[in-house]
């Protein structure tokens, strides 16, 4: 079976989680015996061939304003233009459409569509493909990709985004199957009202498992540092950390490894009055997660899926999590971690006291934490799904 993915970027241009998991997919697809093709964007001006691992990429020009991967931010007025224009970008629905007619794909796997946007769905669907959506962030609700806006969550969509979204999801019942990283991402979509046709998947995206661990252990009235990895935002959580852990009264300590914007950056390293608070820069998590006895992800946002807390459970690392999102799928109270609720603000303060105060608490977590999340360490598990999703999209196109 032939199968072409289509993604905003692939490797070696990675600009998070979902290139990295998509390339897995891809490799993992291939050595199943699938004939795979990737179709990407670049910032060049020409279309370019090339192979990554023994996958063939085509990389394509983008045909909008601007190239949106780079490191400066763009003007307003020409931010809004590309967003426009990437409601339906008819441009890229014709670069699709000649991929389609040179590859000849049995069925095509859509991931992130920032740039190509949904036109690609009707080129895929007029050309009687499956088409199988994976749900990796919130590109088709907001433009943003990230439902908030200037720090604070967007609970429902806003208006610019009902008007840049508004045909989103009657052109999505277009799609054959729709997967979500999480059945928190999934369920947000559908109860918008989209993939009203599609069959419906939550695949977890798998981390590398580490090598086998033991158990932290944690003996009375030891002092408990406490970590947090990941992008330094307000929507991430990390003024509610930095405020609840300068009023503990235990000794303790906290490391916030990352980058963000400067000058939120230099926010929060004003707010942060304690000694104790230390900003650490970008680190490696795998060592990073053997300086600290808990990992913190206080999202305020809903996370698509949460990878920071899974990594660190998987290296016996308990979390402490508001559960936002996906969080809530893989970090479970007294089991793993501790959830506390963003909406009550001392909660955040009360968890990390308990992991301080209650030494067999921490090491109960702590023995559970590498099990507890197997399942998003198996790689075969993802293979062995998405084999099954596009099998069953062939399957059903059989039959229509």
């Amino acid at each position: 079976m032939k199968i072409l993915y289509v993604n905003s970027l692939y490797s070696p241009l990675i600009k998070g989680g979902a290139e990295l998991s998509l390339q897995l997919i891809v490799e993992g697809m291939k050595s199943r015996g699938h004939e795979v093709v990737v179709a990407s964007l670049h910032a060049e001006k020409t279309k370019t061939v090339d192979e990554v691992n023994g996958v063939k990429v085509i990389r394509v020009p983008l045909k909008n304003g601007y190239w949106p991967y780079g490191d400066a931010q763009a003007p307003t007025l020409s931010r809004m233009a590309w967003h426009f224009r990437d409601r339906k970008n008819v441009g890229m629905g014709e670069t699709i459409r000649q991929i389609l007619q040179e590859e000849r794909p049995d069925v095509v796997s859509c991931h992130n569509l920032a740039g190509w946007s949904i036109a690609v769905w009707d080129e895929i669907h007029a050309a009687g493909i499956p088409i199988i959506q994976v749900l990796h962030d919130f590109y088709l609700l907001c433009p943003n990709s990230n439902m908030n806006k200037a720090g604070v969550p967007c609970e429902t969509q806003c208006l610019s985004c009902q008007l840049l979204r508004s045909n989103h999801p009657t052109t999505s019942s277009k799609v054959s199957a729709v997967v979500g990283i999480s059945q928190s991402i999934l369920n947000r979509f559908v109860s918008a009202g989209y993939f009203s046709n599609a069959s419906k998947e939550v695949i977890y995206n798998v981390r590398t498992a580490p090598e086998s661990l033991p158990p932290r252990i944690r003996k009375p009235r030891e002092k408990l540092v406490l970590g947090y990895l990941g992008t330094i935002s307000k929507v991430k959580g990390v003024e509610w950390l930095i405020e609840q852990f300068q009023k503990l009264s235990i000794p303790a300590s906290l490391k916030i490894a990352g980058n963000g914007n400067e000058n939120t950056l230099e926010e929060f390293r004003h707010l942060a009055k304690s000694s104790q608070v230390e900003f650490v820069g970008f680190v490696k998590p795998s060592e990073f997660l053997k300086t600290i006895d808990a990992l913190v992800v206080p999202s305020l946002w809903e996370e698509p899926l949460g990878m920071v807390a899974i990594e660190a459970l998987a290296h016996g690392v308990p979390v402490i999590t508001s559960g936002k999102g996906g969080l809530g799928e893989s970090v479970k109270h007294e089991l793993n971690g501790l959830i506390c609720h963003p909406e009550q603000a001392n909660s955040l303060g009360e968890a990390m006291v308990r992991l301080y105060d209650y030494p067999a608490l921490y090491n109960r977590l702590s023995a559970a934490a590498s099990d507890s999340v197997s399942r998003f360490l198996d790689k075969d598990r993802l293979i062995s799904e998405y084999d099954q999703v596009v099998r069953a999209a062939m399957l059903q196109k059989s039959r229509a």
